[in-house]
Parts: C-alpha cells; sequence; structure tokens
C-alpha cells in the first residue's frame, strides 16, 4: 500500500483523533494516555496539541491517515534533547516500511534542533524496540513497572540516539 509522509495541522484533527483512539484502545499498555483520556479532550485541544509539538503522518492517496509520530524539542537547559512520543502504525501498513518512513522524517527534523532522541517502549515490544535498534537508538535504561494497566506492570525501556558522537563521550565543556 502506498503513502506519502507529511506533518499533521489542525486541518488534521479528526483524522488524528480517529488513530489516536484506534492506538489507545487496541494498544493500551504501549501509551501512557488511555482512550477514556482521548474522549474528554474537545477538537481544539486537540488541534492546539498538533500546533504545538510536531506530527508526522502517513497518508494514503485515498487521504486515510495510517500512522503517525509525534516530536518535541526540548527547552532551556533541555534544549539539545528532543523527544519521540505517540507512535503508532495501522496494522495493514505494518512490515510495508510506513514506520521506518515516519521515524526517519522525525529523525530528519530532530537532526536540525536538538542532539539527541529519546522515547520510551514498552519493554515487551519487540517489533519496536527491532526497528528503533535498525534507526540507531540504543536503550540505556530500564524502568521496572513504568505503568499498572489492567492489573498488569507494564516496564519501559529508555532509548537515545546522539547525532552528534557515540554515547559517553565526554565534550570540552564537561
Amino acid at each position: 500500500m502506498s503513502f506519502a509522509v507529511r506533518q499533521l495541522t489542525r486541518a488534521d484533527v479528526d483524522a488524528y483523533r480517529a488513530i489516536r483512539l484506534e492506538a489507545l484502545t487496541n494498544h493500551p499498555t504501549a501509551f501512557f494516555s488511555t482512550a477514556e483520556d482521548l474522549l474528554q479532550r474537545t477538537s481544539r485541544e486537540l488541534a492546539d496539541l498538533l500546533d504545538a509539538l510536531v506530527f508526522i503522518g502517513a497518508v494514503t492517496p485515498e487521504g486515510e491517515l495510517v500512522g503517525i509520530m509525534a516530536y518535541e524539542r526540548g527547552q532551556n537547559r533541555q534544549g539539545h534533547r528532543g523527544w519521540l512520543y505517540q507512535v503508532y502504525v495501522k496494522p495493514q501498513m505494518r512490515g510495508t516500511g510506513c514506520a521506518m518512513a515516519l521515524l526517519d522524517a522525525v529523525i530528519e527534523r530532530a537532526k536540525t534542533e536538538v542532539l539527541q532522541l529519546h522515547l520510551s517502549v514498552e519493554s515487551r515490544n519487540a517489533p519496536a524496540l527491532r526497528l528503533y535498534e535498525k534507526a540507531g537508538f540504543a536503550i540505556y535504561g530500564t524502568d521496572p513497572r513504568y505503568m499498572s494497566v489492567n492489573g498488569r506492570y507494564v516496564d519501559e525501556h529508555l532509548m537515545v540516539r546522539f547525532f552528534d558522537e557515540a554515547p559517553g563521550k565526554q565534550t570540552e565543556n564537561e
């Protein structure tokens, strides 16, 4: 299935709400937010979120939003760091290169603004871990019992990709 990758805007709020609700409903242990949280947010609040973060989407020729990723640049003393959030690709798009195309777009944007990109991922999500490792991310820690979902604890791996140097290398300012 073909798709194009582009930045989402306020005009995409309804499509964003639909794909985000699907993600939260079908994969509750993969996200900190819940479907119930999303349903309580107004369209204006979600449109403001689309303005506040950089959302990259995969869109089919028919206009269906089939994948999303969000990027946020740190502020002040964390201005050198960025974060990847809300990663989701619809099941029919998995294995098509869609997730990597979205991730590549986020990485290209982040490289122009920050020195490193961070994310967290459920420790048992093997496909996501493979994707991130293939894209150059490395685990630097695990947050045990990060969440409790339906009585089950979920550990999160913390991952980073450095754009400027190898992990652990000291700079002249240290």
